[in-house]
């Protein structure tokens, strides 16, 4: 089964975002981002990463919302196999946001730091994130039960 493991946070102030659910919350900083496609923090709670980001062009933010929207961009899931979700994604008529995955160099495949991320398209108009490898900051998956 996937899980939830990111949720991303598009603002125009990453600071008091970060602040906000660093105080309130007591989520715990874990890094930094400084991108040409955005700039922001990476919060955790030990099992779900929170990015809170200010994405600096359209194509990146996608252009449905833009650099200028706030509010939640996309939710990650960390899957067991690209391949098998894909698949699923595909049957439930979810197409890869090739745009936005092409903006931030993403989608199948090896990437820098070993993260493989693909972006897709949701329901309601919200962005999939899915990974094998997860986030900084996450809890690993539970191993799966062999019958």
């Amino acid at each position: 089964m996937a899980k939830i493991k990111h949720i991303a946070i598009s603002t125009q102030d990453v600071e008091a975002t970060a602040r906000f659910y660093i105080e309130v919350f007591g989520l715990k900083e874990v890094g930094k981002v400084d991108s040409p496609g955005a700039s922001g923090y990476y919060l955790t709670d030990g099992d779900l990463n929170l990015a809170i980001l200010n994405f600096k062009n359209d194509v990146v933010a996608g252009v449905e919302r833009g650099k200028g929207y706030s509010g939640i961009h996309h939710i990650g899931f960390q899957v067991e196999s690209l391949n098998d979700i894909s698949s699923r994604l595909d049957s439930a008529g979810s197409k890869p946001r090739d745009d936005v995955n092409q903006a931030l160099g993403v989608g199948h495949g090896a990437r820098q730091g070993g993260n493989v991320e693909v972006k897709y398209s949701g329901p309601d108009g919200v962005m999939l994130d899915v990974s094998e490898t997860g986030w900084v900051g996450t809890s690993p998956l539970p191993k799966a039960a062999h019958a």
